[in-house]
């Protein structure tokens, strides 16, 4: 599943580590969600787009 999390992340000047820490996961999951190499749970992913105040939808784009 493609992904906008490192844009997002990037347009608030955010690092991984930022991110990581408002959404209570490790560093390298961020990495791994930004990579497509993990494809979030979906309570996580429901977490992210409420924090970039986002549709779900908008933050995860199907392939």
């Amino acid at each position: 599943m493609k992904n906008r999390l490192k844009v997002l992340r990037a347009e608030r000047d955010w690092s991984q580590a930022d991110l990581a820490e408002r959404l209570a996961v490790s560093r390298q999951s961020i990495n791994a969600i930004e990579t497509g190499k993990y494809d979030p749970s979906l309570p996580l992913a429901f977490k992210i787009a409420d924090l970039f105040d986002m549709a779900i939808e908008e933050v995860f784009l199907n392939d």
